[in-house]
């Protein structure tokens, strides 16, 4: 796709996403794995490639080594040449945590002069923690039609969900004359999805006015409404915030089913199959005599002598003889023995189920985790990397086993629903 360069890119992947729990101990949200084969980051960069642009800053902060191993030259979204790249830009001032990016603005202006460098006409804002897939060049046509100085991405959601995002009331145009950053009581459901464009001599020119105004839902957007020409982009395809186990968990289910609208293949989805500084490429799964599969994706690499049902595994994953997944989400190379049994989880990498253990046991799942009581609360329990569950132990609905986990950390062969280990 051969499209001007007149479009600066800044993708915005620097949050902790602590609501992800022990997925994010040790990597950005942004890097953890989706789909089995993918990164979160993957959809948000590979709808760059697809749109035609060719720079892209990607402003990093929280546990970065994951995302930047994974991002690398930039070579899987072929962000690589004289006039194509992704740069890495990590928080520049201060040397505490405190002193990192207090917000989305705040992370734009200490990175100025990467936009100052680019002599672009517009610069397009992103988040790398969604999963959607969009074409930018169309939503910057749009905003130079509408003559915009901002334009936001913008669509409808439930009611119930409106409270998580900014909310933009339009006009008959689509121009956006009032807003409300996170509200309590609602008067819209038409909400942000975090993607903005901004005329570059307009952002600039924001980013100086105040430092004091941190974040763009919170103050730069409020303050262009008021006085400036700020647009809605429609956007009515697929698109999910995964920044929570429960829609995490979803998403990663939609993909099983065939309606949900989400088609990471079709929409041409790239990820970077270097991992851990050796190619990713595995050998066809292998499929014992008693195996079953039903309504699951299954990666490469994996050895299924089991049953596997409605689940996502990722490459290199083994389901022992006897051994039941069900309603389930595991990262690469995680094992369940034989006779094991997994319902309604999610296992961070190298997670080893040993035999006859039993993970999502019993039918309660309301009783919500008790360290984490916002963060588990609808019986999925998580099992952190490379832990291993001791042969015949018992783990309840809503629980945590955290990272490595072993055998002579668990006070007794059951834990509890809502416990944590």
């Amino acid at each position: 796709m051969n499209r001007k360069q007149d479009a600066l890119v800044l993708l915005l992947a620097g949050g902790v996403g602590s609501r992800l729990n022990i997925l994010v101990q040790s990597r950005a949200k942004p890097a953890v794995p989706f789909g089995g084969l993918y990164r979160i980051i993957d959809f948000s960069l590979s709808n760059v490639m697809n749109s035609g642009l060719t720079k892209v800053g990607v402003l990093t902060q929280y546990k970065p080594l994951s995302l930047m191993q994974h991002i690398g030259t930039g070579d899987a979204w072929d962000f690589t040449g004289r006039s194509r790249e992704v740069k890495i830009l990590p928080p520049r001032t201060g040397f505490q945590d405190s002193d990192w990016y207090k917000g989305t603005a705040d992370a734009v202006r200490q990175n100025i002069d990467f936009i100052e460098a680019n002599v672009v006409d517009e610069v397009v804002l992103l988040s790398g923690d969604h999963i959607y897939h969009m074409d930018f060049y169309a939503m910057l046509e749009y905003h130079r039609h509408k003559k915009a100085d901002v334009t936001v991405a913008m669509m409808v959601v439930s009611r119930s969900e409106i409270h998580q995002f900014g909310a933009g009331i339009i006009d008959a145009n689509n121009r956006i004359v009032d807003w409300e950053e996170k509200p309590k009581e609602p008067r819209t459901n038409l909400a942000s999805m975090g993607i903005y464009v901004f005329n570059r001599r307009y952002l600039l020119d924001a980013l100086a006015r105040d430092r004091d105004e941190i974040d763009f839902g919170m103050h730069i957007l409020p303050r262009a409404i008021e006085k400036d020409n700020v647009f809605a982009y429609p956007f009515y395809g697929y698109w999910r915030d995964v920044g929570t186990i429960q829609a995490y968990w979803e998403a990663n289910m939609d993909l099983l089913k065939p309606m949900s609208g989400i088609q990471p293949e079709k929409w041409g989805i790239r990820t970077n199959v270097e991992a851990d500084g050796r190619r990713a490429d595995r050998a066809p799964t292998r499929y014992g005599a008693e195996a079953v599969v039903k309504s699951s994706m299954i990666s490469a690499g994996c050895n299924i002598q089991g049953t596997v049902i409605n689940s996502v595994l990722a490459p290199g994953v083994v389901v022992e003889r006897g051994a039941v997944v069900k309603d389930s989400i595991l990262f690469a190379d995680c094992v369940v023995e034989t006779d094991a049994s997994v319902d309604l989880a999610i296992f961070d990498k190298r997670a080893h189920i040993c035999s006859g253990a039993i993970i999502g046991a019993g039918t309660n799942h309301h009783i919500p985790n008790r360290r984490e009581p916002t963060h588990l609360y609808t019986g999925i329990t998580l099992v952190g990397k490379e832990a291993v569950v001791p042969r015949g132990q018992v783990v309840g609905r809503n629980c945590i086993i955290s990272s490595h986990t072993h055998h002579d950390d668990y006070a007794s062969n059951e834990v509890a629903d809502g416990e944590s280990v």
